[in-house]
């Protein structure tokens, strides 16, 4: 194993960061038989490179072009995380009468969190989302027509951007990718960017929710500048001098 060149050796690190979610430092030096220093200077290598983001003792995959977890993952990782990040951003709602719910698996967890005592209409790409509010009873579903991606299962394309066109919104909950100071809020597909930013074009307010790995990860495509957004909700993972920063672009930042 350990007459792999580097290139090879680097492969390797991101197919498994990918396939299970992280990669730990002393776990891969054992398997690929290197030295510990030589996988931390891969990890450097892949970092550079924007696939991989380092952790204290390893690593997690960056989501590309090229790659993007499914829905099935995202209910797996950082969940108590999201479920609070999901009950701080709903409590935004105000006196909101139409919400649009981004696709994800955080944005979910906030629809399900959305008031069911006032009458309510939700907007949606997601058809989890749509599935989960439709049986309240309470709450008027408009699901957005199009194209269905599998991983994520929402839909995509010009027939959901030209329905999202002819709405005005009072609060769109968006999800990212990756959020940064210098590139805003970007994801990897240039189809779901699009439905992205025309909700973004067409609410008043805009609220980012996300866990803290989100932050200073930036995908392929950009759909919103941090200054577009109301507030940004996210963990106290997320150190306070940083959550500090993104306020001066203007957003409200909550930590949970």
């Amino acid at each position: 194993m350990s007459n792999r060149t580097a290139e090879e050796r680097q492969r390797e690190i991101v197919r498994v960061a990918r396939t299970t979610g992280s990669v730990d430092v002393s776990a891969l030096a054992a398997d690929l038989g290197v030295a510990k220093e030589t996988v931390r200077r891969d990890l450097r290598a892949l970092e550079d490179h924007g696939l991989v983001r380092r952790t204290h003792g390893g690593a997690y995959p960056v989501e590309s072009a090229g790659f993007e977890t499914t829905l099935a993952f995202r209910a797996t990782s950082h969940v108590p995380e999201k479920r609070r990040v999901a009950a701080a951003a709903a409590e935004l709602i105000g006196d909101a009468e139409t919400v649009f719910v981004d696709e994800g698996f955080t944005p979910q967890l906030i629809a399900e969190a959305l008031p069911i005592d006032r009458p309510l209409t939700v907007v949606t790409a997601s058809l989890p989302v749509a599935g989960a509010l439709a049986e309240t009873g309470t709450t008027s579903v408009l699901l957005l027509g199009g194209r269905v991606r599998s991983g994520t299962l929402a839909t995509v394309d010009h027939w959901t951007t030209r329905m999202l066109s002819g709405f005005v919104i009072d609060l769109a909950f968006i999800g990212a990718n990756g959020i940064s100071r210098e590139h805003g809020l970007t994801t990897p597909d240039p189809a779901v960017s699009e439905v992205k930013a025309q909700a973004v074009r067409a609410s008043r307010r805009v609220v980012f929710a996300g866990v803290h790995t989100k932050f200073g990860a930036v995908s392929f495509c950009r759909f919103a500048e941090v200054g577009a957004l109301e507030a940004i909700v996210t963990s106290t993972l997320l150190p306070a001098s940083e959550a500090h920063r993104y306020s001066l672009l203007g957003p409200q930042v909550i930590r949970v």
